[in-house]
Order: structure tokens, then C-alpha cells, then sequence
């Protein structure tokens, strides 16, 4: 029998060197959720860090679990697959929370399926779930320059951290990320697109 859970997975690199930088940004928009919701985050498998918790909206309760897959970005879909496998948690009912290269910094957009627009976490996801069709809050961290080491500018990018002026704004732009999650739970996908898509 499916669950009535849902899974907000953030992805990110685990590891202090990753910390704050760009590929992270579901981690952190993660740790928003945990801090707002008091979930506390443990081990699952070796797979991801994963907590727990009822969240409270307009007088309605939605469960979740909340993931931060330890498997590195590439491999995401392996942490994603397992929790869903193992709680019985349906691809529709899965919110993916990840940078994004293709949208500015402070831009958000939700969608379900599509392509993975490059991104790896994505593609794993994918891969390992059999289908894209989940939810997915793209947050943008804007683009690498391009030239010649375009694949070595990108890397160096999503990698990288943010500048004085979006370390000002990241916790806004997080709690953001945070709040389109709680959205499309209460609400829906459509109802969620329609509030944050054309900021």
C-alpha cells in the first residue's frame, strides 16, 4: 500500500568542502525545513541523512520525510530510490529541491517531469526512480562563463560559493525554497507554480 508520506530530498555533496557552495542548495534549503519543522536527521543505510515530521498548514497536517542524500550528486537517485522503496512513497508524492544553473540567482521554478536540464542529480533520479515525474523547486544560482574549459567553468561554479551581496540574500532565497516545498504539499503543483514561477 503506497504511503501517505512525503519525501523532500534537497540535494547537495556531503562533506565540509562542499559546505556553502552553489551544488548545495538543497542541503541548505533542507536545513531550512529541518529548523522550521524540529526534525532531527539520522542514517538511512548509509544512503542519506534522513528525518521525520508533521508539518502544519492552515489548519490541515501533511508527514514527510526529509532527506539530504550522502551519496554525492551523481549518485542521488540510489539515496531517493531506497527511501522511496522502503517506505513505499510514490514518485508523485517525491519534491526534489536542487540548484539550478539555467535560472538567476533568487529565481525559483517548480515543476514535475521534463528534462534534467544537465543536471546529474536529476538524471538520477530519474534513472533510478524510472520516471521524472516528481516535483521538482529549482532554485538558480545562475550561469558559469562560457568559452573554451566551458565543462571545467561549470564545475568550478557549482562548486564555488556565493558572493558578498547573495550571502545577504541567501537566507531569504532559501527560506523561499523551503516555502515552495510546504507549497506544493498543501496546495499543488499548479497552485505553487503560479506563486513562485513568474517572480
Amino acid at each position: 500500500m503506497a504511503s501517505d508520506f512525503w519525501l523532500i530530498a534537497g540535494l547537495g555533496n556531503p562533506g565540509s568542502k562542499y559546505e556553502g557552495t552553489r551544488h548545495n542548495m538543497g542541503f541548505m534549503a533542507a536545513d531550512v525545513l529541518a529548523e522550521r519543522w524540529s526534525i532531527n536527521f539520522s542514517d538511512h543505510k548509509g544512503l542519506a541523512l534522513l528525518g521525520k515530521g508533521v508539518m502544519s498548514l492552515d489548519g490541515r497536517s501533511q508527514k514527510f520525510f526529509l532527506a539530504k542524500p550522502l551519496t554525492y550528486m551523481n549518485e542521488s537517485g540510489n539515496a531517493v530510490a531506497s527511501i522511496c522503496s522502503y517506505y513505499q512513497i510514490e514518485p508523485d508524492r517525491v519534491i526534489v529541491i536542487h540548484d539550478d544553473m539555467d535560472l538567476d540567482f533568487g529565481r525559483i521554478k517548480v515543476k514535475a517531469g521534463g528534462s534534467a536540464g544537465g543536471h546529474n542529480g536529476i538524471k538520477s533520479i530519474d534513472r533510478s526512480l524510472g520516471t521524472p515525474k516528481y516535483a521538482r523547486v529549482r532554485m538558480g544560482v545562475g550561469h558559469a562563463k562560457r568559452g573554451a574549459n566551458a565543462h571545467d567553468n561549470t564545475v568550478n561554479w557549482v562548486l564555488g560559493g556565493f558572493g558578498p551581496d547573495q550571502r545577504k540574500q541567501l537566507p531569504d532565497f532559501l527560506a523561499d525554497g523551503a516555502d515552495a516545498a510546504e507549497e506544493i504539499m498543501f496546495h499543488g503543483l499548479a497552485k505553487t507554480q503560479e506563486k513562485f514561477n513568474g517572480r
